[in-house]
């Protein structure tokens, strides 16, 4: 009976990305374009190549930062709603790190790095404070400060940090920057801390007692607390913890690939982080996975462009819809009578083979 529960929460996001697939066809079907030739060119474009695949992680890499950062929290049972704002800050900290220290070489990149986590942490924080102190709701607060984060990003690139009469912040140095680590494989070592960092965190949440402690509390944190948990303590530490994920991924973005702090820098992956991470149930091995995914969609929708003449504005439909159908097919498996029926159809499989043996 677990087996089967499993299996469908395996197959949940697999057959979600399938029906989107199917949906983005019959759309691009409907615009009289082959959708065949259009999904070839597609994966094609993000896929054909060494240097195609490393576009593609490179693509993925601020989306598995802030997908990891919405899952450890919402594991705690805390729905931090600000991996954009946490994200953005990490940036901002790590660009003004570089421009005022002048420090270089590995010790400016890892004190950029450094910094970013920190600020990130300190800003995941802040709801962290006011949900165990006051008890304001963290997705209004959370959200609240992604714009308080953007407004200040703002300030910088065009006023404390303005590279002169350009509205962006000076590039980091060369020195600074994560270098692509081949010149025919030209990823950065960001992706490879994002890949590690997803691992460590499924054998933090999985494999230890603190983990253990973090989901209980977010399976019920009444019992957690009766049971003697420090409830309040891992709150905060949720908070903490996801905030410095996200600040990571945004020092990691700056020095590995804008370099430099502008309008629009980080836009959208705060909220992506949070719907690939429910996409992937909160898993961190899941979320690597999606987050990959929806980085070779959005690596390959240049090539879906050209071979096909329909607008880019498909792969986000198709992102939309594995989102729609991912979130329908959990809200089946915990729909009760459903549950009723696969629990039905389990024990009506026990009772047939008692009675095989029975014969």
């Amino acid at each position: 009976m677990r087996g089967k529960q499993r299996l469908l929460v395996i197959l949940t996001p697999i057959i979600a990305i399938a029906l989107a697939l199917l949906v983005g066809a019959v759309i691009i079907a409907a615009l009289g374009k082959d959708p065949i030739r259009g999904y070839f060119m597609l994966f094609y474009g993000s896929l054909g190549s060494p240097q195609k695949i490393a576009q593609s992680l490179v693509t993925a890499c601020p989306l598995i930062f802030t997908s990891l950062a919405a899952a450890f929290a919402y594991k705690c049972g805390v729905y931090n709603l600000g991996g954009e704002g946490q994200f953005i800050m990490g940036a901002v900290a790590a660009a003004a790190f570089c421009a005022l220290t002048g420090v270089e070489g590995v010790a400016g990149t890892l004190g950029a790095l450094a910094v970013g986590a920190a600020v990130g942490a300190a800003w995941g924080a802040l709801p962290g404070v006011m949900k165990i102190s006051r008890g304001l709701n963290e997705m209004i607060t959370s959200i609240m400060l992604n714009y308080v984060a953007t407004l200040f990003m703002g300030f910088v690139y065009t006023t404390a940090l303005r590279d002169g009469t350009t509205p962006q912040t000076p590039a980091v140095a060369e020195s600074v920057q994560l270098a692509r680590m081949s010149d025919v494989f030209r990823i950065h070592p960001g992706v490879i801390i994002a890949v590690a960092l997803a691992f460590v965190l499924y054998y933090v949440v999985f494999r230890t007692s603190f983990g253990f402690k973090i989901r209980a509390v977010g399976m019920n944190a009444e019992a957690a607390r009766v049971n003697g948990f420090p409830v309040r303590r891992l709150v905060m530490l949720a908070f903490v913890i996801s905030g410095a994920i996200a600040g990571l991924g945004g020092s990691v973005e700056l020095l590995g690939k804008q370099y430099r702090l502008m309008s629009g820098f980080g836009t959208g992956f705060g909220f992506d982080g949070v719907a690939i991470a429910l996409i992937a149930q909160l898993n961190p091995i899941a979320s690597l996975l999606v987050a990959l995914f929806f980085g070779v969609l959005r690596a390959g929708s240049i090539a879906l462009q050209i071979a096909i003449s329909v607008p880019t504005a498909i792969v986000d439909i198709i992102q939309a819809l594995v989102i729609i159908f991912a979130v329908a097919g959990v809200a089946l498996l915990n729909y009760p009578k459903f549950k009723q029926f696969i629990q039905g159809a389990g024990l009506s499989g026990t009772a047939q083979k008692a009675e095989v043996s029975a014969k």
